[in-house]
């Protein structure tokens, strides 16, 4: 349709203004405001271009061909050459902070995440969250509140799901958040067995791929139980951490509005720290040339946790330890084997320096260091337990 609007008039010089409705809008939750069995549907979808997929694959260093060669993609049997998992991730969680995280004093651990679906070009993805517990400790105190999040895609087919706990103050005299739409919740389709969605040819696939372009020594066999990895680069990161987390759509101003930063106390007060998800993709693209170039899916991760915040100028590197080996289930079993990888990150020391300098007492977790009589590993940046199906050599 066609319509006609009165020309713009300049206005303000002739209007005075006045304090009388004067708003703040406040976005996040405080902890009474985590109500358990609430569901937040987050504002705004992620369309995924063929464009941020390469480019997210290539900033994050990832080796993985299926994210990177359509023809690879394609002769697993994937409709196209699906979004990295660490993309999704990082996408899915930044679309709820806006309601579910952007007041949280710290992200305590991901737990229970599980990759259900490909990711290709064209595809929308929207996220919603449920509460699921609140403790609380005292007025004086901030407590906890765990969740579990969901992304969807545009056919209500759930891509990834997971739980987090936040670590979240009360709300106390400040502003009030913004409310819950009235009505009906929605459905929240959280699957307790959840099954994945592989294509249909892949475990054929499998027996007659070609393997010249992955590395001779990143197959299923070449991995034993015990065997632990030395990533050998690190990788520096600069101020490009607040271009991506705009990118991924992240609204925590602690990632990117420095007064808001200098205005915090403690070990988070000072420069914008870079965003979890962010980190959690460079380490892991540190380690994709070792681990994951012969990766078909990764079905998630479990008891993860930031021990140590980042800021623009540190260098991570990482450190995997092969926990497991299982063949994989159903149609797949004689062609790949299920994989659990402890997966360690450290700051501002090189992989080999910290296990050198740490030993055994890097694979501990940090919040177990305490009950041991043990002090915490303050080159430390994360840890996590990840699950992985990687392909067998062709018999």
């Amino acid at each position: 349709m066609t319509i006609t609007f009165d020309a713009q008039q300049e206005l303000a010089p002739s209007i005075e203004a006045t304090l009388d409705n004067v708003r703040f809008p406040q976005y996040g939750r405080f902890l009474e405001e985590y109500v358990p069995g609430q569901v937040f549907v987050h504002p705004r979808g992620y369309t995924f271009s063929q464009a941020q997929i390469d480019t997210f694959s290539r900033t994050f260093m990832q080796c993985n061909p299926l994210y990177l060669d359509i023809e690879y993609a394609k002769s697993h049997g994937f409709a196209g050459r699906p979004a990295s998992p660490q993309m999704v991730f990082n996408v899915i969680l930044s679309l709820g902070v806006q309601n579910d995280s952007e007041k949280v004093i710290a992200n305590l651990g991901y737990y229970d995440a599980k990759f259900l679906a490909p990711v290709y070009a064209g595809d929308t993805i929207r996220a919603m969250t449920m509460v699921t517990d609140r403790k609380e400790r005292g007025a004086d105190k901030p407590g906890i509140a765990s969740i579990r999040t969901l992304g969807v895609n545009q056919n209500d087919v759930v891509v990834l799901q997971y739980e987090r706990k936040l670590m979240v103050a009360y709300r106390g005299e400040r502003l009030p958040t913004t409310p819950l739409p009235e009505g009906e919740s929605p459905t929240f389709p959280w699957q307790e067995n959840a099954s994945v969605a592989l294509p249909d040819g892949l475990a054929a696939a499998l027996r007659h791929v070609p393997s010249s372009v992955t590395g001779w020594n990143t197959y299923a066999e070449d991995f034993s139980a015990g065997d632990v990895i030395v990533h050998n680069n690190g990788r520096t990161i600069t101020e490009e951490h607040f271009n991506l987390t705009y990118q991924v759509g992240n609204t925590h101003p602690l990632h990117y509005d420095q007064v808001f930063s200098q205005s915090l106390s403690g070990k988070m007060s000072g420069n914008p720290i870079v965003y979890g998800g962010l980190v959690f993709a460079w380490l892991e693209g540190l380690a994709s040339r070792d681990i994951t170039e012969n990766t078909v899916w990764e079905l998630g991760f479990t008891e993860g946790y930031h021990t140590q915040p980042a800021i623009a100028g540190d260098t991570v590197a990482a450190i995997s330890h092969i926990l497991k080996i299982e063949d994989a289930p159903g149609d797949l079993a004689d062609v790949a084997s299920v994989i659990t990888i402890q997966f360690i990150g450290v700051k501002n020391i090189t992989a080999a320096a910290a296990l050198e300098k740490h030993g055994t007492d890097l694979f501990i977790k940090e919040n177990s260091k305490k009950a041991l009589g043990k002090e915490k590993i303050t080159d430390k940046i994360f840890e996590i337990e990840r699950q992985l199906v990687i392909k067998k050599r062709h018999a």
